[in-house]
């Protein structure tokens, strides 16, 4: 969350800020609570005063002694409910955008930085992943409905395959090349862990929840990999720490009706490998450039033609101050598909979740920025491949870079 302090002294600036970003933040109510909050703390401070002064009397009134207790009793309510009102209303602001984020007012406003790689051409008509992997034996959409309902299917043989093989390769570049330390965790956090990374209270209902322990499926590695060093505090030598880990992802997703309908582009479960930094506040923006090209690195050591946008004020994510969006090139489908949004937080989510580290300049204790990005996320990453790499006949040639992992130089129907 953005400091109450930065509210209180300078209410314009963040009126403006999420104005910028569309965002129909709470502040007013904010500063009237703590306005409200600040009185009846100064009034709970007195009345504590006065009890005080009446137990030194040795003659002092009992009626008057028990309405002071019953004031205080009063003013401590008022204080207790203040208080989570005042934190309900903060949970509800995202984060400031940086100056260097440009004004938008919705995705149209993104700006496109760069074009890497060429587009390749074909001298035939080329096919949509959907249909590839269903002649090729490696996507089961059918059986997939069948178990789990629409927005799901199942990868088989070569799919599941090609499947783990990417995530393998994201894990050993990422690790033995960029230098992150590989975790594995949960599947399933508790809501504070939530709470701490921005998921809730927003995002409540693209989550999904078991009510009976009261444990949430991640919707991304960033949940857990924020909450490891939650509540603690970091020595300036430790960091940066740079984190990459793989997770199953689950997202309700509201979808639009008949959009994204055919093919595995978008659905309720996915895969995805996350890199995540902690780092010290004046590197945050240059751990930033860093991260985007680790993730870029993946699109280039697998030949697949990618840009890059910087997401504008409107566009960035709940918890991010800066955004730029990794977006892979698919023939079959004639789209740009974001495979990764690299955001530097700030303090946002070190403030929600009180992760802190000590100077060594003069060891006063502050809050670590944090920054995370998909390194990469699938299946998208799977239909570039399918989509970039078929040949005429129907069969896909593998990366040079995944071979060592699939076994296969080409993928054939059987």
């Amino acid at each position: 969350m953005i400091d109450l302090r930065l509210i209180r002294d300078n209410p314009d600036l963040v009126h403006r800020a999420m104005a910028s970003r569309q965002s129909q933040a709470p502040i007013d109510d904010i500063l009237e609570t703590d306005r409200l909050r600040r009185d009846i703390t100064q009034d709970l401070d007195e009345l504590r005063r006065q009890r005080k002064e009446q137990a030194k009397t040795r003659q002092s009134d009992p009626e008057a002694g028990r309405a002071l207790r019953d004031q205080i009793n009063t003013a401590e309510d008022t204080l207790r409910t203040l208080d989570e009102q005042l934190q309900d209303y903060l949970l509800q602001v995202p984060n400031i955008p940086q100056e260097s984020t440009p004004l938008g007012t919705s995705e149209e406003d993104n700006i496109i930085l760069r074009y890497c790689g060429e587009l390749k051409s074909f001298d035939f008509q080329v096919k949509p992943h959907w249909e590839l992997g269903e002649k090729l034996g490696m996507i089961d959409f059918e059986r997939g409905v069948r178990l789990s309902g629409t927005r799901f299917y199942v990868l088989k043989e070569n799919g599941a395959r090609l499947q783990r093989s990417l995530i393998s390769l994201f894990l050993d570049l990422h690790t033995r090349k960029h230098g992150y330390k590989e975790m594995y965790l949960p599947f399933m956090v508790k809501k504070e862990c939530l709470y701490a990374s921005g998921n809730l209270p927003k995002f409540a209902d693209n989550l999904y929840r078991d009510a009976v322990d009261d444990l949430w499926l991640v919707p991304t590695a960033e949940v857990p990999l924020t909450n490891l060093h939650r509540d603690e505090i970091l020595t300036n030598d430790q960091l940066p720490i740079d984190y990459c880990a793989y997770t199953a992802c689950f997202r309700r997703e509201k979808m639009s009706a008949g959009k994204d309908t055919r093919g595995i582009k978008r659905g309720h479960q996915f895969d995805k490998v996350e890199l995540y930094k902690f780092t010290e506040p004046e590197k945050s923006n240059e751990e930033l450039e860093k991260l985007l090209d680790d993730a870029e690195d993946v699109a280039r050591v697998l030949g697949l033609p990618y840009r890059i946008k910087q997401l504008c004020t409107a566009d960035i994510g709940f918890a991010s101050s800066k955004s730029y969006d990794i977006e892979i090139w698919a023939p079959g489908i004639a789209e740009w598909l974001e495979v990764s949004s690299c955001s530097n937080c700030l303090d946002f989510q070190a403030r929600r979740a009180n992760i802190r580290y000590r100077r060594s300049s003069d060891g006063k204790v502050d809050y670590v920025h944090t920054l995370n990005g998909s390194g990469l996320a699938l299946p998208r990453v799977l239909i570039a491949v399918l989509e970039n790499y078929q040949q005429a006949d129907g069969s896909v040639i593998v990366p040079d870079a995944l071979r060592q992992y699939m076994g296969v130089d080409i993928i054939e129907a059987r």
